[in-house]
């Protein structure tokens, strides 16, 4: 092995930790968001907000504030200080991952410039993982802010925004890794199955983004049978609102409609590209991965139908989120792999 194919793995290995604490992220803003506990921090403090209340005075404090909020005036007001560091710890640690992957970018990526494993002309690259970053922050707490003011409901479009910019981030932090690991030789071109593999991930993605407004307007929590919506296969009200394409974003019915027939669609194609993939010259490590991808979808699929007959109770709705982001993982590995072949 060459001294820089050893100096690209170890640089692989940190970013694809920093994929895992991107994952974590995500799992773990699921669980704040389906415990109703992210709202229990209003303000912001990038820097001095890492250390969390200390002495009763401090809570005390924090619990002041929270009680000029929408949400404790509306919906909690029956909290005292003990049921409100119930749902501040939770979002709490939320924000502390966060900083947490700023170090965990910026301490490493400096070891490595200095120690040449990353050179100048790939700075670039790193530049956009940390732009990202920040802006990914921003946008949390720009989400946060439409949750503290009249309603005590965050936007479902900002939640949503916010849940793409991380997939984002995780899949371009999980590509540049991939590129490390798996360099293409110049002779390389794309696949036969790479467009059908590109196809489908957007069809994936899409998906994902339908269950991003299920949960910002918890439209989960209406129709809770399976396959029929009720007594309907096409639920009434699925356009009452104008103009019609504020339907497909404002309307839950419409929503859980959409995302249902999104899923139903996803798993279908899936199965339809693995058999097609069995009967396909595939790379090496491809084949490992499209057998995974069969696997996940129908997890997927039997978690998403789980969530919603149980009405997304807290460990389900947050394992189908984790999931969706894993189908996401293996889905942007085979597109790698069949890149450059």
């Amino acid at each position: 092995m060459s001294e820089t194919t050893r100096e690209n793995r170890t640089v692989a290995a940190w970013l694809l930790v920093l994929c895992g604490l991107v994952f974590a992220m995500v799992v773990l803003g699921g669980f704040t968001r389906l415990t109703g506990s992210g709202l229990s921090m209003v303000d912001w403090r990038p820097i001095m907000g890492i250390l969390p209340p200390l002495t009763d005075a401090d809570w005390q404090r924090v619990f002041d504030m929270y009680r000029q909020s929408p949400e404790f005036q509306k919906v909690n007001f029956d909290f005292g200080i003990d049921e409100f560091k119930g749902i501040f710890w939770l979002e709490y640690l939320h924000r502390l991952l966060g900083r947490i992957m700023g170090f965990a970018f910026l301490v490493p990526f400096v070891y490595f410039v200095v120690r040449g494993h990353i050179r100048r002309s790939e700075w670039p690259r790193y530049l956009v993982m940390f732009v990202l970053g920040g802006m990914q922050g921003l946008l949390g707490w720009y989400m946060v802010k439409s949750g503290l003011v009249d309603v005590p409901e965050v936007s479902h479009y900002r939640l949503t925004a916010h849940l793409v910019s991380a997939f984002i981030i995780y899949a371009y932090i999980f590509w540049v890794a991939m590129s490390l690991l798996f360099p293409a030789p110049p002779e390389a071109r794309k696949h036969p199955l790479y467009g059908r593999t590109l196809a489908v991930t957007a069809l994936v993605s899409v998906t994902i983004v339908s269950g991003g407004f299920v949960a910002g307007l918890k439209a989960g929590k209406i129709y809770n049978t399976f396959p029929m919506m009720g007594d309907f296969w096409v639920p009434p009200g699925l356009m009452a609102l104008e103009p019609f394409w504020r339907n497909f974003f404002d309307n839950m019915v419409t929503v859980q409609f959409d995302h249902r027939l999104l899923a139903i669609a996803s798993f279908a194609v899936v199965v339809l590209y693995w058999l097609k993939a069995r009967k396909t010259d595939l790379p090496r490590r491809a084949r490992p991965a499209v057998n995974a991808l069969l696997h996940t979808v129908v997890l997927q699929v039997a978690l998403g139908i789980a969530t919603l007959l149980m009405a997304v109770p807290v460990l389900l709705g947050a394992a189908h989120q984790a999931v969706a982001m894993l189908l996401f993982t293996v889905l942007m590995y085979l597109v790698h792999a069949l890149r450059r072949v």
